[in-house]
């Protein structure tokens, strides 16, 4: 009995050893806690859909109607909003005149505001915002029957300049380098001639070009020629004269024995010398300089340039275009067109005609010539 005893307790201790081996470990030294607490994300909350913009030609969603600053802005702001609100009658839709600070302003606007501005820009414009970003051609200026325009070289009327080729190292006077008569025609010709002018001064427009010769700031200036009316109001050459080389250099300025007495009207709204009807940019300072056409002359004519266009930005909705260009056509044809754009003092446009992209190619290679980009 006793021996049984004792194998039971040697039993019972094996089992008890056995279950010490396999009971928990003794505690060791506790993990150290993280002190830095690292934010739960905040699920976003929803945000409202921005309000639908207002459709084009609305109050609050008006078409932008940009006109090159060539001439003075207050006749520009003027003479533009008798076109926006006759078009405005005509169509319904709000139109906005806006001058931008320059050519190369204008051409961003467009290329910016790609699917509701209209603008009327010179050719050299053109050609670079229909590269830059697809502004499109509808209409160019007429001009007294010309679909074409030209830059003059003026000087003062006692200088001795007599020759493109005086002008070797002169001050040259322009308006915007974004100008195509006011600087990148006269710019290829010069260049073409071998001839350097020395300084240059940008004017801020024609008329400001005009005034500087006026003043002697500048030996020479680059702007706008028009050609000149006779007495009985009719051009001094046709369209189809200059065409077939008719034209020679005398017939670019009225008489020598008219240029004493031009002055301006009694309306002071012409520049006349003895019924003669001067039309080129210093035409644009008679009130200021009533004898300007005493003091300033044309050196030279340029080569003929495509006239002014109205274009439209990339994206305009075609059917708004072609109601805009009906009710531009049917505006041409009133009385109040020569408030606005046809007035002499603004662009001087005596009508308009359909334009297609392929007459400025000759722009396009003018400055592809001269690597000009519109940061120039």
């Amino acid at each position: 009995m006793k021996r049984k005893s004792m194998l039971l307790f040697s039993l019972m201790a094996v089992v008890v050893l056995l279950l010490s081996a396999c009971g928990p470990a003794a505690p060791t030294e506790a993990p150290e806690v993280p002190t830095e607490v690292i934010p739960t994300a905040v699920p976003a909350q929803p945000t409202e859909a921005p309000p639908p913009m207002p459709e084009i030609g609305t109050p609050e969603h008006p078409i932008k109607v940009l006109f090159v600053p060539s001439v003075d802005a207050n006749i520009i702001v003027t003479g533009g909003q008798v076109m926006a609100d006759a078009l405005n009658e005509a169509t319904g839709y709000t139109f906005e005149v806006v001058v931008p600070t320059s050519y190369a302003a204008t051409i961003e606007e467009m290329c910016a505001s790609p699917t509701d501005t209209i603008a009327f820009i010179p050719g050299l414009g053109y050609a670079i915002a229909s590269q830059l970003c697809g502004v499109d051609v509808a209409f160019k200026a007429i001009r007294y029957g010309y679909p074409v325009y030209w830059a003059e070289y003026i000087v003062a009327r006692d200088s001795e300049f007599q020759t493109l080729a005086d002008l070797e190292g002169a001050t040259w006077g322009y308006g915007d380098q974004g100008s195509t008569s006011g600087y990148m025609v006269p710019f290829v010709e010069l260049a073409d001639a071998g001839i350097t002018p020395g300084e240059q001064v940008q004017t801020g427009g024609h008329n400001q070009t005009v005034t500087a010769v006026y003043n002697g700031e500048v030996d020479f200036g680059t702007v706008f020629y028009s050609v000149p009316l006779t007495p009985d109001g009719s051009p001094v050459f046709s369209w189809a004269d200059y065409q077939e080389g008719k034209v020679t250099e005398d017939m670019y300025e009225i008489p020598d024995e008219a240029i004493p007495n031009c002055a301006p009207d009694e309306e002071g709204k012409k520049l006349l010398c003895d019924g003669w009807r001067v039309l080129d940019a210093r035409a644009n300072i008679r009130t200021e300089a009533p004898d300007v056409m005493q003091k300033v002359r044309i050196l030279a004519i340029s080569q003929a340039v495509p006239n002014d266009t109205m274009s439209f930005s990339p994206e305009f909705p075609a059917d708004l275009r072609a109601e805009i260009e009906a009710a531009l056509v049917a505006f041409s044809q009133t009385d109040a067109w020569s408030e606005s754009i046809g007035n002499n003092d603004f662009y001087g446009w005596t009508g308009i005609e359909t334009a297609t992209d392929a007459e400025y190619d000759m722009v396009r290679s003018m400055v592809v010539a001269t690597g000009y980009t519109i940061e120039e």
